[in-house]
């Protein structure tokens, strides 16, 4: 199989996974390890990948990548993480909900729930739990982003500014080794620092692909975050930095 043919595939990999690995691309091809070493200098050179040791990720940039793509990324992580977080949403609360397709699968676990109170500014989430009639659902108004479903500007933290949640389950764009919550919009970073102001306790869903890719709008630290949901383990300095803060992590192996 030429370049030409594996090029295309690696980037159906890394937008699936967030990430690539030379050995288990060269596992999945039957080529060597120096044919996929040049394969994603290829593609790096390109600006398709960014290199980085024993792989290569989809490259950083100011810009987010698109929405559909986004829900077919690590969809049984996400899945199994949006149940772990479920468990743990008691019923019987007021419960806020943001923008992203990893809040939208917390939403489908919550089909069951039974007297919630749930406000969002994301429509995706809202029609979800329409479904479910033992929960009261609120949207906040503000900016419709077509391309996502999500409300945001001064309107929507407004709204949100008028409550105090007994838990907030949000998501982001990455999250870096310092422990920070990125994200691309600065309108959505700033109805996000509104949802954490307004809520008693706040969960982060956030599969280990944040972890690789990175944005330029800083929304809160994981030391503001009560607790993390992820399918991987952090790495050691930022694990310690969360056990210091008191920043719970739960592990959800996907598989």
């Amino acid at each position: 199989m030429s370049s030409s043919f594996r090029h295309p595939e690696i980037l159906e990999i890394a937008r699936r996974d967030g990430k690539v690995s030379v050995e288990l691309l060269a596992q999945h091809f039957g080529v060597t390890l120096q044919t996929i070493r040049r394969d994603l200098a290829d593609l790096a050179e390109a600006g398709q990948l960014d290199r980085v040791h024993g792989g290569a990720v989809l490259p950083s940039g100011t810009v987010n990548i698109g929405y559909e793509e986004r829900r077919e990324l690590n969809p049984a992580a996400k899945s199994a993480i949006a149940r772990a977080c479920a468990e743990q949403i008691p019923d019987d609360i007021s419960l806020f909900l943001n923008i992203g397709t990893s809040t939208e699968a917390v939403a489908r676990q919550l089909l069951t729930h039974r007297n919630l109170l749930v406000v969002t500014n994301n429509m995706n989430v809202a029609n979800i739990l329409a479904g479910n009639p033992d929960c009261e659902v609120i949207v906040t108004g503000g900016h419709l982003r077509r391309s996502d479903g999500g409300l945001v500007g001064n309107l929507a933290a407004g709204t949100i500014g008028q409550f105090k949640f007994d838990l907030a389950v949000i998501g982001c764009s990455a999250l870096d080794a310092e422990g920070d919550l990125l994200d691309f919009d600065i309108q959505e970073v700033g109805v996000s620092q509104a949802i954490l102001r307004q809520s008693r306790r706040t969960f982060l869903v956030a599969d280990a692909s944040k972890r690789t890719r990175s944005a330029p709008a800083r929304i809160a630290s994981l030391s503001q975050i009560d607790t993390l949901f992820t399918d991987a383990p952090l790495p050691g300095p930022l694990a310690q930095r969360c056990a210091d803060w008191g920043t719970e992590i739960v592990i959800v192996p996907s598989a």
